[in-house]
């Protein structure tokens, strides 16, 4: 029977943004008892430097029930500077994946469905929906001033394209980048991320793989924030040489990176029909423990490219199902771990990692 996620799929996000969190997460009470950090992320003392990334901690109150279950590094879900829509329900399906999801197994079609009862892979189709700045501003400063002794919020965000007919849409994709930048700091938040990888807007033109346009938007940003730590949330990149000049051009202007996002894939039903409604979802991003290998495998590349320069944060984000992906990716080089998949299917994680000698 399937334990009822904090995050629960079987409801809209709406649903779920009015109503939750869910399960364990509904309590009031704190699982662990108080005691002292002693690990350091970007300068900020943390009990482990393990969370949950951009995207299922809608609002405040999963922000606060992620921090008393345990986990100590916690993502508000990415906003904009205005409000926009999320994609149609459902948003989360079963994958089905026979072992792990390689680039050439996303390149074929997947069978998904709303079997949900033992999926550790999943589909994320959410269109990166977002509240009005008036609305999530104080929300995400609710989140800041949950996190305990030793836990850290980070604010995600993003850029919306411009509208048609912006005359220099570079230009203004920039400015929108460092107004989201800009209100996310008023927040409170202690540490940004620009999220640079969701393919949930139906298309594969990933920003992280655009370098200039990332060296541009990452320097207006850090001329906004000054000294406030910033992140680069990446997808997997397949070529290293790509990679190795993604890090090079942007080393020295960023805190860190935080690979990976998803990996996506065409998702079909039993009977071969695109598995999710409406136009520009016959692709979506696929996350869980079929992504365990890319998530991993980023951090390997990235934690040799940091020997061979200035050093940078590693945040490992992709297939983190158990305490031991916790561990295993730590030992690759992350700085710090976080887990989507895994912290809904099991909300005592944050516990188990906490656990760990």
């Amino acid at each position: 029977m399937l334990v009822r996620w904090f995050y629960d799929p079987t409801l809209t996000y709406e649903d779920n943004y009015a109503n939750g969190p869910f399960g364990a997460f509904a309590g009031d009470d704190a699982v662990l008892a108080a005691d002292s950090p002693h690990e350091v992320f970007l300068g900020h003392p943390v009990h482990r430097p393990f969370g949950i990334p951009a995207g299922p901690l809608v609002n405040a109150a999963f922000c606060e029930a992620a921090f008393r279950q345990g986990f100590d590094v916690n993502v508000y879900k990415t906003v904009r500077t205005g409000a926009y829509p999320c994609h149609p329900f459902p948003n989360v399906l079963n994958v089905h994946v026979e072992g792990q999801l390689t680039l050439d197994k996303a390149g074929a079609p997947l069978l998904a469905d709303g079997d949900l009862s033992r999926a550790t892979s999943i589909s994320n189709s959410f269109g990166v929906p977002s509240r009005d700045p008036d609305v999530w501003q104080p929300d995400m400063a609710a989140a800041v001033a949950a996190a305990g002794e030793g836990q850290l919020l980070v604010g995600s965000f993003q850029g919306t394209h411009p509208a048609p007919g912006v005359a220099d849409r570079a230009a203004a994709y920039v400015a929108d980048h460092v107004t989201a930048a800009r209100l996310a700091a008023e927040t409170g938040a202690r540490v940004l991320e620009v999220n640079l990888s969701c393919p949930n807007e139906g298309t594969g033109n990933l920003l992280c793989f655009d370098t200039e346009s990332v060296v541009r938007i990452a320097a207006a940003i850090k001329e906004e924030i000054g000294d406030l730590p910033l992140l680069l949330k990446m997808a997997y990149f397949r070529d290293d040489a790509a990679l190795a000049g993604f890090v090079e051009a942007t080393r020295g202007i960023v805190d860190g990176y935080a690979a990976i996002n998803t990996i996506p894939a065409r998702l079909v039903d039993a009977d071969g029909a695109q598995a999710l409604p409406g136009s520009g979802r016959e692709v979506a991003g696929v996350c869980g423990g079929a992504i365990r290998w890319a998530g991993l495998e980023m951090v390997e590349r990235l934690a040799r490219l940091r020997e061979a320069g200035d050093g940078f944060t590693i945040v490992g984000v992709g297939g983190v199902l158990t305490a031991d992906d916790y561990s295993a990716l730590r030992a690759a080089g992350a700085d710090a771990v976080m887990s989507a998949t895994g912290a809904m299917i099991d909300p005592a994680l944050g516990a188990k990692v906490r656990a760990l000698g």
